[in-house]
């Protein structure tokens, strides 16, 4: 529930508020991090949100405060490649086609992210001010690992707040099991009860992702590795999630292994609205 999230998030300071530096990633990853920290803001906590100027949902509010930084897209680009990645999930075809849809859309979107991503750590005046700020901790959602890379320049605790990474790296980071005998993956339209052909074509799903992972998340470790002065890759930032908060729920998410330090907060965004007779 809602005032359980903000609970976890409030052990931050004990005796007093705390100040909590937020990288999020736009659109409805937004959307369902925003209801925290507006809760978070009214409890006293300082929350200070990093964002790019060009973006879809994240906008200024009493419960926070606000860093934008420039970018080198317009918001009608980017509006046009998400339009047109939303869109392939409305359409028909097999799984194969699907994903090398899904893939290229993908990449656009990507491509969005990681320029963002890099500006960010470009600005030196923005990170100056972040260096100087005595953050807490970092929350973020690893969807886009820009919020693990400032948390480690920072040597603060992350955590995390997301519905899933691609390719399972959230699974590889928490060391969680994921046998194909029994998670369904993505797009394969499995339930947790397989036949023997049916635990073939889910392992069979398993191999895009061995590409998919190096696709979309070598780009940021080489910028990482050059930020931070070291050699370091995704899964290495990752693992070193003090906290996650799992935006799933074992009504509607097949049942798995969890580790301590993750917690299920499913229906976060909406546990406090009343739906209509």
């Amino acid at each position: 529930s809602p005032s359980a999230v903000v609970l976890l998030l409030s052990l931050l300071g004990l005796a007093a508020a705390g100040k909590l530096l937020v990288v999020p990633v736009d659109g409805s990853h937004w959307l369902s991090m925003r209801e925290v920290l507006n809760m978070l803001g009214q409890r006293g906590h300082e929350v200070v949100v990093v964002a790019p100027e060009v973006n879809m949902h994240i906008k200024p509010s009493k419960s926070f405060v606000m860093k934008m930084y420039s970018v080198p897209y317009t918001k009608e680009e980017m509006e046009k490649d998400f339009k047109a990645f939303f869109q392939v999930s409305f359409e028909e075809g097999s799984s194969f086609e699907r994903f090398f849809k899904i893939l290229d859309g993908m990449k656009r979107i990507n491509n969005f992210e990681f320029s963002s991503c890099e500006q960010l750590l470009q600005n030196k005046e923005l990170i100056r001010y972040l260096e100087e700020s005595k953050f807490d901790a970092v929350l973020t959602d690893p969807f886009v690992p820009c919020g693990a890379i400032l948390a480690e320049h920072l040597s603060l605790p992350s955590m995390y707040f997301l519905r899933g990474i691609p390719c399972g790296l959230d699974f590889h980071a928490t060391q969680c099991p994921r046998p194909p005998s029994y998670v369904p993956r993505i797009l394969t339209y499995l339930t947790d009860h397989m036949t023997f052909l049916q635990r073939m074509k889910n392992l069979l799903h398993d191999i895009p992702n061995v590409f998919l992972c190096d696709f979309i998340f070598q780009p940021y470790s080489k910028l990482a590795s050059e930020f931070l002065q070291q050699e370091v890759t995704v899964l290495d930032l990752l693992r070193k999630g003090s906290l996650w908060l799992l935006r799933l729920d074992f009504v509607l998410d097949y049942p798995r292994p969890l580790m301590p330090n993750i917690i299920p907060i499913g229906g976060v965004n909406c546990a406090h609205k009343e739906l209509p007779q």
